[in-house]
């Protein structure tokens, strides 16, 4: 078997799929001004910079909306704070193969690709993931393959990267292929901006791709509703169509998604377009991103503020996954604390309530 990528720049970008790339393509689309680009030049130098046609229309109704400070680059992201790291949530720690992570005992992390179609600027990956892609190829898919063949504990596989979207078609069911035939295997799911940041790529080719013989889940990264296109809620649709089950993913984000009307916004559309929302995350400790960081104890009273506001189907998990690749926690509000004769438990309007344990008294 040769050695050849499975996915590369020239396939990615294919006329369907134009993304426009760099500082000089910011400034070619009328998204930031040349002196800006300029000022911005070591940031280009350092950090992948891409955003899609679909995200170019709207950072230009809004250029200081909460789509744009997602995706135009500040020098803010020059500014180190403590803490930050290349590798916050552990991948190298737990990468028994290229491509692979094995941090969960049921689960494992397939990186087919390190590419985007767009390049968030809080992202967790930063130092890793930029345009050409860096895939896999097919000697490498085939040792991914080979470790979760030999490994039957794995129940699940988890397509992340990168964008494992932005490969063609042809390329995702060559793997999910390769993945139908190991039974132990039940459950595959795509981390993904696709959907929202590129939805033409949703077509019929990527549905049939994405549907093996595993239950097939697609997480969508959203984190605002300007980014619930009409475009992207028809490619929602045509998936949830096609019986792939939708849940979401959002970064809490300072000065973005921050406030509780503006997450309550956007649960509610996800879930009325078929999408549950699954995980809130708060940010994790990247290399110049602390400008995007909310505290913890401003996140949980958001996610506080939420509990009897929504709907139970629009309410995430608040997430923190543990730097150094020790996983992830729940770190929402407590609404439990014990007592001598049972429990206090706080209602969603903040008032306490003795709650006695089973057979005892209040």
């Amino acid at each position: 078997m040769d050695s050849a990528p499975i996915g590369n720049a020239s396939e990615a970008t294919a006329p369907a799929r134009t993304t426009i790339r760099g500082l000089a393509g910011l400034v070619q689309r009328g998204l930031i001004g040349p002196d800006t680009a300029q000022e911005l030049e070591k940031v280009g130098e350092r950090y992948a910079v891409a955003v899609t046609e679909t995200v170019a229309a709207l950072i230009a109704q809004d250029p200081n909306g909460p789509v744009a400070r997602q995706y135009i680059p500040t020098e803010a992201e020059l500014v180190e704070a403590p803490g930050e790291i290349d590798d916050p949530i552990g991948d190298h720690a737990h990468s028994p193969v290229r491509g692979l992570v094995h941090r969960y005992p049921d689960r494992v992390l397939f990186k087919l690709t390190h590419a985007c179609p767009v390049y968030c600027r809080f992202c967790f990956r930063r130092e890793m993931v930029g345009p050409g892609g860096d895939a896999l190829g097919k000697r490498e898919v085939e040792a991914a393959l080979d470790y979760i063949r030999t490994h039957p504990e794995v129940w699940e596989v988890v397509f992340s990267g990168g964008d494992p979207l932005y490969l063609p078609a042809r390329k995702i069911s060559q793997v999910i292929a390769g993945i139908d035939a190991i039974p132990h295997v039940e459950v595959v799911r795509f981390h993904t901006r696709v959907p929202v940041v590129l939805p033409e790529a949703i077509d019929d080719a990527m549905i049939a791709a994405l549907r093996g013989r595993a239950a097939a889940y697609v997480v969508v990264h959203i984190n605002h509703r300007e980014e619930l296109t009409p475009e992207a809620i028809a490619a929602l649709r045509r998936m949830s169509q096609a019986g792939i089950t939708l849940l979401s993913q959002t970064v809490l984000l300072a000065g973005i998604n921050d406030d509780s009307e503006v997450l309550a916004q956007l649960f509610r559309a996800l879930v009325a377009n078929t999408v549950k929302p699954y995980y809130l995350h708060h940010l994790d400790p990247a290399r110049g991103t602390s400008h995007f960081r909310v505290p913890i104890a401003r996140g949980q009273e958001i996610v506080r503020q939420l509990r009897g506001r929504v709907s139970g189907l629009c309410q995430p998990t608040y997430m923190l996954d543990i730097p150094g690749g020790h996983g992830k926690v729940p770190i929402g509000p407590n609404y439990l604390s014990a007592t001598d004769s049972g429990y206090e438990v706080t209602d969603p309007q903040g008032a306490m309530h003795a709650y006695p344990e089973a057979g005892g008294t209040p």
